[in-house]
């Protein structure tokens, strides 16, 4: 089998699925790499035979071509075997893990070593705008950093171990950790156990990085065999970051125990995003990179598409679309837009669509998280069939926004949403739209409709 650069590198290769919960822009990534993808999952396309059939974790028995795979004796692996195998073994490798902001950690991290001269691969769950003319969810560099976004969700239909557990940490960043994933962590305590795993592979001339703000994340540190630094605002980090200020992005100073490091700066919003810049620059000191490369290279940091990205403005009227599912996001989300946009009518257009925001588990906490809004609007759950009982309810949750004084509502459709929308917002208003799927292209619909 060819080895994965080359396959990330050669142009051509044949990806079975389906592209229903495929979203630009990696749907157009994946075109634009020439990587064909063949809708469905058929026995067919396993013709000609391939040397390696990479499962993902979404594919379950009773797949036609999972069976096909079975039936004819051929290699399969997972998706996190496959990298660790092809190339982290002989890598030093940087394990950005966290329940958020791991993609947007990633990026800045792997983007800092690549400004500093380390020559880094990277691969990250996103299209980071750093990497290629068009943005890049991968780099491959010639230094021995491969800097790679450690996912806890689960592997394979036959692994059901955190994918992050395969990925060899040299360096382990652990940003944050909250119960999320519920299907497929039944409490927070699973959850803590995947954590507490892969702290327990950083060997003990590796470094563990931990966000102190995050009780659980930092609640880590006796599970360490490894060196333990923590990073975040509080005042007892080891890596802290002080006078965060919001000046056409945010800028903060950074200070590693009683040494100051200076300012630095980034386009990025929120103090979530500090705490994500602040991991970065910990490693890129650690692994012996220069302050000041560092420094020049979050100032020119991109961002990540689909993170609090602006997708248009019209009527005077800024458009953005932002990954947040889960409330933690939404709300730092919100949060971050508030600041930056003090005395605005921000509109908060939410879609529940993953495997847990369309749970009721999470029922309260959205609320609380979309109260940051002026203006809430309820896209219906992505997921109906899972039971009544188990299921996000728009109503309940356009009832207690309401008791916070917060106008919601709960529309449908994506056209009944733009019609809405469009004819309501008026200028100087914000509109973040928050789903982790397409949701049916309304970024481009509410455009048109504004424009």
């Amino acid at each position: 089998m060819a080895t994965l650069a080359a396959m990330l590198k050669q142009k051509g290769h044949d990806v079975s699925g389906s592209d229903q919960h495929v979203y630009p822009p990696m749907s157009d990534f994946l075109a634009a790499e020439r990587i064909h993808v063949r809708e469905g999952y058929r026995p067919e396309h396993l013709e000609p035979q391939p040397d390696l059939v990479v499962v993902g974790n979404a594919i379950s028995r009773g797949n036609p071509e999972l069976e096909a795979v079975l039936d004819r004796d051929l290699r399969y692996a997972s998706m996190a075997e496959t990298i660790r195998d092809q190339w982290l073994w002989n890598a030093h490798s940087i394990v950005i893990a966290g329940t958020h902001g791991k993609t947007t950690t990633t990026s800045l991290t792997g983007w800092l070593l690549t400004a500093a001269g380390a020559d880094p691969t990277v691969l990250v769950g996103g299209i980071a705008r750093n990497f290629g003319a068009e943005g890049a969810s991968y780099r491959i560099g010639k230094g021995r950093a491969f800097v790679i976004e450690g996912d806890e969700y689960d592997s394979a239909y036959f692994d059901k171990t955190a994918k992050f557990l395969k990925y060899l940490p040299d360096i382990a960043v652990i940003n944050n950790i909250e119960f999320d994933h519920a299907d497929i962590y039944a409490d927070i305590d699973e959850v803590r156990l995947a954590f507490r795993r892969l702290v327990n592979l950083v060997p003990s001339k590796g470094l563990t990085l931990l966000g102190i703000d995050s009780p659980d994340a930092a609640g880590l540190r006796q599970a360490a065999r490894s060196r333990v630094h923590t990073f975040g605002l509080s005042p007892e980090a080891d890596w802290r970051a002080t006078d965060v200020r919001t000046d056409d992005g945010t800028c903060f100073r950074v200070l590693r125990g009683t040494q100051d490091l200076g300012e630095f700066s980034m386009p990025l919003l929120g103090d979530h995003n500090v705490r994500n810049a602040l991991a970065a620059v910990a490693v890129g000191v650690d692994i012996g990179l220069d302050v000041e490369r560092l420094r020049s290279g979050l100032a020119d940091f991109k961002g990540v598409k689909r993170r609090l990205e602006v997708v248009g403005t019209s009527r005077g009227i800024t458009v953005y679309d932002d990954f947040a599912h889960h409330p933690t996001a939404v709300d730092e989300t919100l949060k971050a837009v508030r600041r930056a946009s003090p005395g605005t009518r921000i509109w908060a257009i939410f879609e529940p669509r993953s495997a847990s925001s369309c749970r009721s588990v999470f029922q309260a906490d959205f609320a609380r998280a979309l109260s940051g809004a002026d203006e809430v609007v309820i896209a219906s759950i992505f997921r109906s069939s899972l039971p009544p009982a188990e299921r996000l309810s728009e109503q309940t949750l356009v009832d207690d926004l309401t008791d916070q004084r917060v106008h919601a509502r709960h529309l449908p459709d994506v056209d009944t949403i733009v019609k809405a929308v469009s004819t309501e917002a008026r200028a100087g208003d914000v509109i973040v739209i928050m789903s982790n799927g397409g949701f049916g292209g309304i970024h481009k619909k509410l455009l048109a409709a504004l424009g």
